[in-house]
Order: C-alpha cells, then structure tokens, then sequence
C-alpha cells in the first residue's frame, strides 16, 4: 500500500449512501494536522494566493478579532502537537513562530494588526494544509465571515460571503426539505468552547486537482467527458474533506477546518474490504446525489471498471 493510501480517510461507513452528520469528537481538540504531503500542499497553497488571492481569500471586518483568535489557537497547536516541525515563543505580547519544515520565522504582535502584512487568517493559514473557515455565531444564525479557501470543491467563497449556513446548503439535493440542515446546525451551535469535532465527507473528482473552484469550473468540468472504461481508474478520484468544528472561547465563533485527501479509484481497489464498500456505495446511489457527488456522466463507465477490476481480483461483490 502506497502512503497516500496508508494516509487516506477512507469516508464509507455503510454499504449504501444517506445523509448523515457521523461527527465524532477529538481528544486532543485538534483543528489541524500535518501529512507527508505537507509542503506540496502549502506551496500550492501560497501559489494559488499569490495569482487568485481576491478567490482565495475573503473576510467581513467583523472578524478580525476571531482571526486572531484562529492564528493563536492554530499557532499554538502547530508548537504542541508537532513540536519537531514548530514552535512558538512568547516575550510579553510578542511572539515569533518558527515553521522549521519551511525554516521561516514569523513575528507578531498578539491582536496589533501593524505588526503583520496579511490578515491574521490569511497568515496562518499558509502554514497548514487545511482551508479554514469563521462561522460567526449570531443570534440569528451562524454567518461565513472570514476564509482561506484554496481547494474547494466547486463552490465559491466570493459568494457564499456573509451568507447563512442553511442557504449556503440550499444547493445539496434534498439536504433542506428533510430537516437534516436544521439538525446540523443545531448540533454547531451546542458546540461547547474549546471543543473539537471531525466528520469526513466525499465526493469524486477527475485527476487529482484539488483546487476545483466554481469560478474555474470552465477548465476542470470538462473532464468529465473525458472519462473511459480504458482510463477510469487513473482519472477517477476519491475526494474526502476531513472537516473540523471547533469553538473558539473568546469570541464564540466555530473555526471550520477542511483537510482535503484525493486518492485515485485504482488505488482504492487494492484494498478489499475498500473496493466492496465503494461499489456498493456507488451502485446504489441516486441520480440526484450521483449529479451532486460529480459522478452521473461517468457512473456506468466507473460500474463496470470496478466489475471488471473485481473479477480480475477475484473479489465478491
């Protein structure tokens, strides 16, 4: 097994798809974490920044003070959790966070906005393989106030900004007629401080791009159609987001962290009890989720390479 398999959050816990929240609770209370893909990642990272950073990055003013709130908790549980690879010292109100895997140094001011070029999130954000979101918890509602995201999954920072968690689900097929929305925020808002859980969700995607924005849809959605029989297993990946909610105390706002893991189909098929949960997931998804998920126009094709694959395998689907 590859250490992109080894590293990869297989996402199925049943035979067949239903929307589920499935989130567990961490303990440590960890927000981000570190692979063996980590300065790849960064550096795509901080290139896609440098050339799209009004797509990649957007904030409301209202949040600096949570900013700050993500880049101290973020800094800090670089420092604890990966002391090899970071570490953060404090003289009074100055700090200096050294990124050795990188060997930068970065000096700052806790909450004096003059001591850093970037905003808080945008900074540290560059230090982690995660896209980070601020939710800010209002009394009428939770709000996508601030974030860094450089590998979406055909969504658009530039337009969610500002919006409500449940419009911004309002595009997932069935998601809001069933209530399930409601349930999901409810469960983030009883989020208690210093808290932090984790749910994995999936997707498929062509090639192993992860910065698969809507704006760019024009560049990479056309890769659909280039899906064969021939070419599924290399082209067809397994996208899972390894997404954390965690409560910041001060503000009271939920730091959304998304871990992005992409794995080629004919990887997944080398592990068995992998490849039966897969097909069977897929098999017998819906249309409509089938649409949503990225996988309609290339499902048959998927069907019958895993048929093929399990036979040349001699596995029982």
């Amino acid at each position: 097994m590859s250490k992109r398999s080894k590293e990869f959050p297989f996402p199925f816990r049943n035979d067949s798809y239903a929307y589920s929240n499935h989130s567990a609770r961490l303990d440590p209370p960890r927000t981000v974490t570190v692979s063996s893909r980590y300065t790849e990642e960064v550096t795509l990272k901080r290139k896609l920044l440098q050339n799209n950073h009004d797509r990649c990055y957007r904030s409301l003013p209202l949040s600096l003070e949570a900013q700050w709130e993500v880049l101290m908790r973020v800094f800090k549980e670089l420092s604890t959790y990966e002391p090899k690879h970071f570490t953060l010292e404090q003289r009074g109100n100055a700090y200096e966070f050294t990124n050795h895997l990188l060997r930068e140094v970065e000096v700052f001011s806790y909450r004096d906005s003059s001591s850093i070029e970037l905003e808080p999130l945008d900074l540290v954000g560059r230090h982690v393989q995660e896209d980070l979101i601020i939710m800010g918890d209002r009394h009428d509602g939770l709000f996508l106030e601030a974030g860094q995201l450089c590998f979406p999954s055909n969504w658009s920072l530039t337009f969610v900004l500002g919006m409500e968690f449940k419009a911004i689900h309002t595009p997932v097929p069935g998601i809001t007629d069933s209530g399930f929305i409601e349930k999901v925020e409810r469960f983030i808002r009883k989020i208690r401080p210093h808290s932090s859980w984790e749910r994995k969700n999936w997707s498929i995607t062509i090639s192993d791009k992860l910065d698969t924005p809507l704006e760019t849809y024009s560049e990479w959605g056309k890769l659909r159609y280039a899906v064969t029989e021939e070419n599924v297993g290399e082209l067809v990946n397994v996208r899972v987001e390894i997404q954390r909610l965690y409560r910041l105390p001060q503000t009271n706002d939920i730091l959304f962290s998304i871990h992005t893991h992409l794995l080629p189909v004919e990887e997944l098929v080398k592990d068995e009890s992998w490849f039966k949960t897969f097909y069977t997931n897929i098999k017998t998804l819906a249309d409509e989720i089938a649409e949503y998920k990225g996988i309609y126009l290339y499902k048959d094709q998927l069907l019958h390479y895993l048929e093929k694959e399990s036979s040349k395998r001699k596995v029982q689907l």
